[in-house]
C-alpha cells in the first residue's frame, strides 16, 4: 500500500485528486501544507526540494520509499487501487480519456472564467465570454454522457469521477448559478453525488452550490497586484541626488526583475492567488506537538467499520494532554420545526467552520420528528480549551449551545463517544428516537 507525504499550499483542487484517491485506496498519505512542515514560495524553492522535483511546483509526493512525484495526475494514480484505475484495459483507457478530458477541455475555459472573479486576472469580456460557451460545450458532453450513468466510467467511482469533479470545483462554487447549470440535470446530479461521497466530503467538507454568478471585481484585483513604492521628494535630495536615487531604483528594479523571474514559472494563477492571500496566524500554533494523528483516525471513521475498528483506534491513539472532548446541545429546541431545516442547521454550522476542520472532528445528531427535535453531539478539539473562542470566525453558531468538557476517563464519556460516534446506543440523556446525523471532519 502506498504511503507518503504530499506537499501542497492548502486548498488546492489540484492536490484534491490525489487526497480523495487515498481516501479510497486506503493509501496512508500525510498532507504538509502549512508551517512549518511546508512554507509555500519558501520551502519548495529550498536546495532540498529542488534536489527531488526540479521545477518546484506543487503538489508534489515523496513516498515513504524515497519515489518522487510531480503532476497531480501521476500523484493522484500512484496513490489509487485497482478500482480507481480500472478493472480491465478498456475501463482503464475511458478512465484516462476523461483524466485528460478535464486538462484540456475544463481547466482552460474554468480558469479563464473563474480566475477573475476571484481576482487573480484581469477581466477581458471577450475572453469570459468565450469561456461561457466552452464551458457549455463541455457540460453538454458530460449530460450527454450521464444520461445513462451514474458514474463515468463503470458503476462506481474512478478515478475519471474524481478527476473531472475537482476539475468542476470552482465553477460550480464561484459562477454556476441554478439557472446556468439547469440545463444539465445530469451532470449536477453526478457532481452532487460525487461530492456527498465520504470519501469526498472528508477532503472537501461540505460543498455548497453557487447561488449567485460572481462577477470581476476591480478593487480585489487592485488590492492583489503587487505596490510600487515612490520616494517622497524630501527623500530625493535635490536633482542630482534623485538622479542617482533613480539610477540605483532602475538597478535594483532590474535584479528584483531576474530573481522574480522563477517565480513567475514556478506558480499557476491559483497558485498566485492563495500565495497572495494574507496569511492569518494559526489558533493553534502556541500548542505543543501533539501524538494523536487526527487524520488518521479520521481515515479510518470513513473507511472501516465505527466499532470495531474506528473507536478502539480512537482510544487507542487519544491524547488526553493535547486533546479535549466536549458535549454541545442546542439551547432552543422549541424553535426547531421542520428536521430538514434543522439539519439545514448543523450543515450551515459545519460549513462556517471549514478552517477549523484540520484541528477537530465532531458527530452531530438530530433526534425527533417535526416539532419535536432536538440537537446534541460530541466534538473532539486540538488543546483543552473550547477551540470557537480562538477565532472570530468560529463564533457565528457556538453560542446558541450549552457547552460541557467531558472527563475522558470517565464512563460517560466513552458511553457518549461511542452512541454518538457509531449514532447508535440508548442516548438515555435525549429522551428522544434518532433521527439522523452529521459528521464534521
Amino acid at each position: 500500500m502506498a504511503a507518503g507525504t504530499l506537499y501542497t499550499y492548502p486548498e488546492n483542487w489540484r492536490a484534491f485528486k490525489a487526497q480523495i484517491a487515498a481516501q479510497y485506496s486506503g493509501a496512508r498519505l500525510k498532507v504538509a501544507s502549512t508551517p512549518p512542515a511546508f512554507t509555500f514560495g519558501q520551502t519548495n524553492r529550498s536546495p532540498a526540494f529542488l534536489s527531488n522535483f526540479p521545477l518546484g511546483k506543487v503538489p508534489a509526493f515523496q513516498g515513504d520509499d524515497g519515489l518522487c512525484l510531480f503532476e497531480s495526475n501521476a500523484i493522484a494514480h500512484y496513490l489509487s487501487n485497482e478500482a480507481l484505475r480500472g478493472t480491465s484495459p478498456q475501463a482503464s483507457a475511458q478512465i484516462l480519456q476523461w483524466v485528460n478530458f478535464a486538462d484540456s477541455e475544463i481547466i482552460p475555459p474554468a480558469s479563464a472564467w473563474v480566475f477573475p472573479t476571484l481576482g487573480i486576472m484581469q477581466f477581458n469580456k471577450q475572453a469570459t465570454e468565450q469561456a461561457k460557451e466552452e464551458v457549455k460545450r463541455v457540460l453538454s458532453v458530460l449530460n450527454q454522457h450521464l444520461n445513462t450513468r451514474t458514474f463515468l466510467v463503470g458503476e462506481r467511482v474512478s478515478l475519471a469521477d474524481i478527476t473531472v469533479a475537482c476539475s468542476l470545483l470552482w465553477l460550480y462554487k464561484q459562477v454556476l448559478e441554478p439557472s446556468f447549470r439547469q440545463p444539465y440535470p445530469n451532470v449536477n446530479r453526478w457532481f452532487v453525488t460525487c461530492v456527498n461521497q465520504p470519501q469526498f466530503k472528508a477532503v472537501l467538507g461540505e460543498v455548497k452550490l453557487c447561488e449567485k454568478m460572481a462577477q470581476f471585481d476591480a478593487k480585489k484585483f487592485a488590492e492583489m497586484q503587487p505596490k510600487k513604492e515612490t520616494p517622497s521628494k524630501k527623500e530625493k535630495g535635490g536633482k542630482d541626488a534623485g538622479k542617482q536615487q533613480q539610477q540605483q531604483e532602475k538597478k535594483e528594479k532590474k535584479k528584483e526583475e531576474k530573481k522574480a523571474a522563477p517565480a513567475v514559472e514556478e506558480m499557476d494563477e491559483c497558485e498566485a492567488a492563495l500565495a497572495s492571500e494574507p496569511k492569518t496566524k494559526d489558533p493553534f500554533a502556541h500548542l505543543p506537538k501533539s501524538t494523536f494523528v487526527l487524520d488518521e483516525f479520521k481515515r479510518k471513521y470513513s473507511n472501516e467499520d465505527t466499532l470495531t475498528v474506528a473507536l478502539p483506534h480512537f482510544w487507542e491513539h487519544f491524547d488526553r494532554e493535547g486533546y479535549s472532548i466536549w458535549y454541545g446541545e442546542y439551547r432552543f429546541p422549541q424553535e426547531l420545526s421542520q428536521t430538514f431545516m434543522s439539519c439545514n442547521l448543523i450543515t450551515g454550522m459545519f460549513q462556517r467552520l471549514d478552517k477549523l476542520r484540520k484541528n477537530a472532528f465532531a458527530s452531530v445528531i438530530l433526534f425527533g420528528t417535526n416539532n419535536d427535535s432536538s440537537i446534541s453531539g460530541i466534538w473532539v478539539f486540538r488543546g483543552q480549551d473550547l477551540a470557537f473562542t480562538l477565532s472570530e470566525d468560529w463564533q457565528i453558531d457556538y453560542e446558541s449551545y450549552e457547552w460541557r468538557k467531558l472527563d475522558v476517563d470517565s464512563e460517560e464519556c466513552k458511553t457518549m463517544v461511542k452512541e454518538y460516534f457509531a449514532w447508535e446506543g440508548e442516548f438515555k440523556h435525549v429522551g428522544k428516537p434518532f433521527n439522523q446525523g452529521k459528521v464534521f471532519k
